[in-house]
């Protein structure tokens, strides 16, 4: 199972992305856990579970350098969403994304 956390401004405007990746998930026979959360709860996220990678929504880019911080002392990778396919959440290419950066 791969772990994926996404994280914006206050963890609700990511839910229909979450919802479409779950779906382009399900499609491809993927078994994923995939949350939303607010930025401001990122550590304690990475404490509860071990997370295979973060998504940064791009309306929370300005924070680049507290969540580089973060994620590199848990050794969880990370990459901020293209702001297109946030933009019209696409959540094949949200999750196509995901794996890239594990090297899925």
């Amino acid at each position: 199972m791969i772990t994926i956390r996404l994280f914006c401004a206050g963890g609700f405007s990511t839910s229909i992305l979450v919802k479409r990746m779950e779906e382009a998930a399900q499609k491809r026979n993927i078994d994923a856990d995939i949350k939303a959360y607010p930025e401001g709860v990122m550590e304690r996220v990475f404490n509860e579970k071990t997370v295979d990678v973060a998504l940064i929504g791009p309306q929370i880019a300005f924070t680049i350098q507290k969540i580089k911080k973060i994620c590199d002392a848990k050794g969880v990778p990370f990459e901020i969403i293209p702001s297109l396919d946030y933009g019209r959440l696409n959540g094949d290419k949200v999750l196509d994304l995901a794996f890239q950066i594990i090297n899925m």
